[in-house]
C-alpha cells in the first residue's frame, strides 16, 4: 500500500502539535489511515560562551540551548486528503516535508 510520509520539525512544540491536530482532523474527515504523530528524538544544540569580554576576573559561563523537536506522520495515499494537507496553514519557523513511500 502506498502512503505519504510527513516529517515536521520546529523549535516550538506548540506549533508542531497544532499542525499535527490539523492533519489528524483531515484524516478523520476523509477516512484515510493515519499512523502517528511519532515523536523522534529531540536534537539539542548547545553553545557555551564566556561572560566576561576580556577574559579577566572569574571564569563565568553562559550556556545556551536550542531544541529541535520532530514528528513523523504516515498517511494512506488519497488524492483528496493530500490536497487538504497541502492547504494546512504552516506557521513561521516550522519545516514540513512530504514524501511518497511504497
Amino acid at each position: 500500500m502506498q502512503k505519504a510520509r510527513i516529517k515536521i520539525a520546529s523549535t516550538d512544540i506548540a506549533k508542531i502539535n497544532d499542525v499535527c491536530s490539523y492533519i489528524k482532523d483531515i484524516s478523520d474527515k476523509t477516512g484515510v489511515d493515519m499512523r502517528g504523530p511519532v515523536p523522534l528524538p529531540t536534537k539539542k544544540l548547545l553553545v557555551t560562551t564566556r561572560k566576561g569580554p576580556d577574559g579577566g576576573g572569574t571564569a563565568t559561563w553562559d550556556r545556551y540551548e536550542l531544541r529541535i523537536h520532530k514528528r513523523v506522520i504516515d498517511l494512506g495515499l488519497d488524492e483528496r486528503a493530500l490536497r487538504l494537507v497541502m492547504r494546512v496553514p504552516i506557521p513561521e519557523g516550522l519545516n514540513i516535508e512530504i514524501e511518497m513511500k511504497e
